[in-house]
């Protein structure tokens, strides 16, 4: 932590006590850590992960406007896009223990990556990038394309050609795909980072908080589509961006349930919030090149009321329960199918009804890494699935347990999710999770 900015500091020593809108940095602030990261990643976690991985050079092509999204997460805090064509280049060397970070670019990328290119001397962009790989003979050279791994599948089709055929045949056959390559950058976390993550998922909490408040929502007139449209200004406002639409839906007493799917997707517009509601959000925000995903419960409570209904506690203790089952099954090296079905097994053994679509958090909000199941996949998912856990990763812990409630007559689904951080000393949640309602007042 020597090297962290002081703004950094600042961040982490104060974040239990400041408002939410002083957590929030300036963007100078912003691009200093953003760029203290960038440094800490490229000098302390990528040559681990191209040991690992046997990739001793990989080439990373995007234009303007159309980036690699490995790419983007490399861009200093300046660079808004890549500029014309640009070329990265990263070479271990593990024998001398150096990595070299290179652009066959006009300029510098930022600090940490130093143009390799005078079009002066060699106008030929591809030219100069085969030079660069003939001075060091890689083993394997690394392109970002992939099957299953939307993210890493980055380099487009024209790239792709042009690269090839500028290719003797002795290097075009040592061309791989650095699929686990890129997944592991993306996946990956630091110190850094983590400290960064509490920051984020508290903000995202607070903002939740303050939604399901009576400060946004009068029962009998506030609706659904209002709280919905306060998250987003929210956000707005402080400055932030949110990764995805939240969602505001309403179970009661008197309502079927509704399909799980349809409640996210259409969500419940301008249904009025009533006292005895169980509310539900899912939110989440992007800061610091990092991003939350969080579902919790709200209840409203009825007049006279202090808090809510035994059998929905009850219920929350379930979704709870489950939770636990899903994360005692993380284990290094186990795919993401092989933790759903131990973990959907358990649950129903215990009489639960469980759905559960975990999936990796971190530089992007549905990021690359294990997939522990759809919701319209419980009985694993090909190809992402089948990738396995890694330390120092996040995933946003999501799932739902379907629970009857006979004093309501009907079925209600308890559906949490919450950041959580898998490490070398086993499974923790970022920021803490939800097991008590949040709970809003009817009376005036």
């Amino acid at each position: 932590m020597n090297a962290t900015p002081k703004t950094l500091l600042i961040l982490l020593a104060y974040f239990f006590i400041l408002p939410v809108e002083a957590q929030i940095v300036s963007e100078r602030e912003r691009a200093q850590i953003v760029d203290k990261v960038l440094e800490d990643r490229f000098s302390n976690l990528l040559p681990a992960l191209m040991d690992r991985t046997g990739i001793d050079m990989w080439v990373l092509i995007s234009r303007e406007y159309n980036e690699d999204p490995v790419m983007r997460t490399m861009l200093p805090a300046t660079w808004l896009n890549a500029r014309r064509r640009t070329i990265l280049v990263f070479y271990r060397n593990r024998e001398n223990d150096t990595i070299e970070r290179l652009a066959v670019a006009r300029y510098n990328v930022g600090e940490n990556i130093t143009s390799a290119w005078d079009p002066e001397a060699q106008p030929d962009q591809w030219q100069a990038l085969l030079e660069i790989i003939k001075e060091r003979n890689p083993e394997q050279i690394g392109l970002n394309f992939s099957e299953d791994f939307n993210i890493a599948d980055g380099i487009v089709k024209t790239d792709y050609q042009a690269f090839m055929a500028m290719l003797p045949e002795e290097y075009s056959k040592k061309v791989v795909s650095a699929e686990n390559l890129a997944i592991g950058w993306i996946e990956t976390r630091t110190e850094m980072e983590m400290e960064l993550y509490r920051e984020l998922v508290s903000i995202t909490k607070e903002i939740i908080g303050e939604a399901f408040s009576n400060k946004v929502i009068t029962p009998g007139k506030t609706t659904s589509d209002d709280v919905v449209w306060w998250m987003r200004q929210k956000v707005t406002d402080l400055g932030l961006e949110t990764w995805f639409h939240p969602t505001i839906d309403i179970q009661r007493k008197e309502e079927g349930l509704k399909d799980h799917i349809d409640a996210f997707s259409s969500g419940y517009g301008d249904k009025v919030i009533l006292p005895g509601d169980l509310l539900h959000c899912d939110f989440g925000i992007t800061y610091l090149r990092l991003n939350t995903d969080c579902q919790q419960h709200a209840y409203v409570l009825k007049p006279g009321e202090s808090s809510a209904p035994v059998f929905l506690q009850q219920a929350l203790k379930k979704g709870n329960r489950l939770q636990d089952i899903l994360t005692s099954n993380f284990k290094t090296g186990s795919s993401g199918n092989e933790i759903l079905a131990a973990s959907l097994k358990e649950a129903k053994d215990e009489g639960l009804q469980p759905a559960i679509y975990s999936h990796p958090l971190g530089t992007y909000g549905h990021s690359s890494g294990p997939t522990i199941g759809m919701w319209d996949s419980q009985g694993g998912v090909t190809g992402t699935g089948d990738y396995p856990l890694f330390p120092r990763t996040v995933y946003a812990i999501e799932l739902n347990t379907t629970v009857n409630i006979p004093e309501w007559e009907k079925d209600i689904r308890i559906m949490l999710e919450e950041s959580g951080y898998w490490g070398e000393e086993g499974f923790r949640y970022v920021n803490g999770r939800q097991t008590e309602f949040l709970l809003i007042s009817s009376e005036p």
